[in-house]
C-alpha cells in the first residue's frame, strides 16, 4: 500500500476538502435508454462537506470500476451527483428532480438523520423510490423503501462498550450532541450498560453551537468515571478534545462518531486524540487484506483522488452499497425497483473492504439493515491507530425486537430505545 505521510501537513495547511467544480452529471457509457440511472446525492461543500465529500468520490469509485468491468448486466451506470451543500431544503428540491425528472432506479443521500427525515417522508415513501442511507445513525428506521446500511448505535456502541467496561470499569459518563442522534445514542448507552453490568453515572447534551467545554471537563473530573462515551458532533464538538488534552483528562473515551468520520487524529495535533477508542465498521487503517493490501481499496480511492484528505467510514458504505445493488439487479434481471427490492432482501452479500479475508458482510432481509464486521480501533498519543479488538455484531434491534419484518410487512417507521424497554417489560 502507498504510504501517505503528507495528508496531516496537507490538513494543516488549510486546503480545502469540498469537490469545487464537480459536475452535476455525469453519463458513463452514452445517454441512451439502455443506462441505469443512479442518483448521489452527497455533500460537496457546505457545513458536512468533510464527511459528505469522500461518501462522494467513493460512489464515483464504485461507478467508474462496475462500468469498466462491463456494467450491470451489460447497461453502464448514468449518474446525477448535483451538490446539495449541506442544505436539507436542497436535499428535499434535488431528490424530488432525481426522482420526477431523472428517474434515477435508485438514490443514494445525505449524511445526518436530519437529511435523511427531511426527504423519506415528503418524497422517499410516496414514490417507492429505492433509497440508501449510509451513515453510520442512531438506528431504528424500519422502511420498505429505505436501506440504511450504515452501522447502527446498537452495533457501534455495541463493540466499544463493552470492551471498555472489561479493560477499565462499569463507571460511565456520556457527553453527546443535543439534538436526535445524541438523544438516541445516549438512550442506547443505557441499554448497553444495562446488559454489561455497568452504570451511567453522569449524562450530558451538547448543543451543536456549543464549543466551550471546561465545565464538561470540570464534571468529568470530579464524577471519576472509569470511561467516558461521546456522541459529539459536528466542528464545534471538535473542541472537547483539544480541551480535554489542554486540561490534562486522560481518561479513556469511547465513541461512535470520533477519528472513523471526521478523521480528526489526522486534523488534530497530538495528543488531543490520545486513549481514543472508536466503534466503527470501517476506518481507513483497518488490517483487513482487501482494504490495506497492494492495489485494496485504499489505493484505488487515492490512485482516483489522489488529493484526497482521508477515507472514511460512510465512504465505505457507499463503495459497497452500490456493489450490493449491482448483484441484486444482476440477481432480479432488471431494474424495476420492487424487484430489486425483493433481490436486496434475498440476503445479498458482499465482500466489503471491512471484511476479513474469507468473509462477507450481509443485508438482512426484514430490516433492511447490514450485519457488520465491527472494530473497535485506539488512538494513541501520537494519534497512531490500532485494532485492538473487532467480531461480527448483528444488528439485532429491528427484527428481534420490535419485530420489523419488511418482507412480510410493509412499514416506513423509526424505533427508538424506548421501544427496546417496552419490549422488554
Amino acid at each position: 500500500m502507498t504510504k501517505r505521510v503528507d495528508r496531516r501537513k496537507f490538513l494543516a495547511g488549510g486546503a480545502s476538502i469540498a469537490t469545487a467544480g464537480l459536475a452535476g452529471c455525469a453519463l458513463m457509457g452514452g445517454g441512451s435508454s439502455d443506462t441505469i440511472k443512479l442518483g448521489i446525492l452527497e455533500d460537496q461543500s457546505g457545513n458536512f462537506a468533510l464527511v459528505g465529500s469522500p461518501k462522494h468520490k467513493a460512489s464515483l469509485l464504485a461507478i467508474e470500476e462496475i462500468n469498466n468491468n462491463g456494467g450491470i448486466n451489460g447497461q453502464q451506470i448514468e449518474y446525477f451527483d448535483p451538490d446539495p451543500q449541506s442544505n436539507n431544503q436542497r436535499y428535499l428540491e434535488l431528490t424530488r428532480r432525481m426522482i420526477n425528472q431523472r428517474d434515477v432506479d435508485a438514490l443514494w443521500a445525505g449524511y445526518s438523520s436530519a437529511t435523511r427525515e427531511t426527504i423519506r417522508e415528503p418524497a422517499i415513501d410516496p414514490n417507492d423510490q429505492l433509497y440508501f442511507y449510509t451513515t453510520q445513525y442512531e438506528g431504528g428506521v424500519c422502511d420498505k423503501n429505505v436501506f440504511a446500511v450504515g452501522p447502527t448505535a446498537r452495533q457501534q456502541l455495541g463493540i466499544v462498550l463493552p470492551y471498555l467496561v472489561e479493560e477499565y470499569g462499569p463507571d460511565i459518563y456520556t457527553i453527546a450532541a443535543d439534538y436526535n442522534f445524541g438523544q438516541l445514542s445516549a438512550d442506547w448507552v443505557k441499554v448497553l450498560a444495562d446488559e454489561n453490568d455497568a452504570n451511567v453515572i453522569g449524562e450530558e447534551f451538547i448543543p451543536l453551537s456549543n464549543s466551550e467545554f471546561s465545565s464538561t471537563i470540570s464534571r468529568i473530573q470530579d464524577a471519576d468515571p472509569d470511561f467516558v462515551m461521546s456522541m459529539l458532533v459536528g466542528s464545534n464538538h471538535t473542541s472537547f478534545y483539544k480541551q480535554k488534552a489542554s486540561a490534562g483528562l486522560d481518561i479513556p473515551i469511547g465513541t461512535s462518531t470520533a477519528m472513523a468520520q471526521g478523521y480528526e487524529h489526522l486534523r488534530l495535533d497530538p495528543p488531543a486524540m490520545s486513549n481514543i477508542y472508536a466503534g466503527v465498521n470501517y476506518m481507513e487503517e483497518i488490517p483487513t487484506n482487501r482494504n490495506t493490501k497492494e492495489g485494496g481499496f485504499v489505493d484505488r480511492y487515492y490512485d482516483k483522488f489522489p488529493d484526497a484528505p482521508y477515507l472514511n467510514e460512510e465512504a465505505e458504505n457507499n463503495y459497497f452499497s452500490i456493489y450490493m445493488y449491482k448483484r441484486a439487479v444482476e440477481q432480479a434481471g432488471t431494474t424495476d425497483q420492487e424487484e430489486v427490492k425483493a433481490a436486496l432482501e434475498s440476503g445479498i452479500t458482499y465482500p466489503a473492504p471491512e471484511a476479513p479475508d474469507g468473509e462477507e458482510i450481509k443485508l438482512v432481509p426484514e430490516t433492511h439493515h447490514v450485519n457488520h464486521h465491527m472494530w473497535v480501533m485506539r488512538a494513541d498519543e501520537e494519534h497512531n491507530v490500532e485494532a485492538v479488538d473487532d467480531r461480527v455484531i448483528d444488528e439485532t434491534f429491528l427484527k428481534d425486537t420490535v419485530g420489523c419484518d419488511l418482507t412480510s410487512k410493509d412499514e416506513e417507521t423509526q424505533y427508538t430505545p424506548q421501544d427496546y424497554y417496552e419490549e422488554a417489560g
